[in-house]
């Protein structure tokens, strides 16, 4: 009779059912603050020029609670013409994760980079909604590529600190 070998898996158990491998997951995602401004209603749909729009995001982490993390992202949105203010959209949109067994060196790349990117559809779509409600048509904000940002802002970091930064105004 020939030697059966078993090529199935078998995990290792961990003691008591723990778990130690490392896990984020989002808890729940809102609407923190929302305001929406018409300064110049009724006139402003009456104007004929086109708008400058302009958006500015920042993003925030707080610590909340034992393995409680906030994320927040800011969006300051102002759109102009030569009459004057259009609108303004200030929005603070949050994201409640759990973290568990992750190393603390590995939590801001989360953070700032992916975190935003998760919640960056909702906010988008809240921004669109409420410049419709305000009687304009819907803003589609541009996607944002918060890794890439994130990369560029850890390489700006580590050449100042390696003092490496290159004056500004030259080509």
């Amino acid at each position: 009779m020939a030697d059966e070998t078993s090529t199935e898996f078998t995990p290792t158990a961990l003691p008591n059912g723990e778990d130690t491998g490392p896990a984020i997951g989002l808890i729940s995602q809102y609407v923190k603050d929302l305001s929406f401004e018409n300064p110049n209603a009724p006139a402003v749909y009456q104007w004929q020029s086109a708008p400058q729009i302009d958006v500015q995001f920042n993003i925030g982490a707080d610590n909340v609670g034992d393995s409680l993390y906030e994320v927040s992202l800011k969006i300051d949105i102002s759109s102009k013409s030569d009459e004057g203010t259009q609108f303004i959209v200030d929005i603070k949109y949050a994201g409640l994760f759990g973290v568990r067994n992750v190393p603390d060196d590995q939590l801001q790349p989360f953070f700032l980079a992916e975190a935003p990117r998760i919640l960056f559809p909702f906010a988008r779509r809240v921004v669109a909604d409420v410049v419709r409600d305000g009687g304009f048509p819907p803003l589609l904000l541009e996607p944002i590529d918060f890794h890439g940002l994130f990369m560029q802002q850890a390489q700006q970091i580590q050449a100042e600190q390696a003092g490496d930064v290159a004056p500004v105004g030259q080509a």
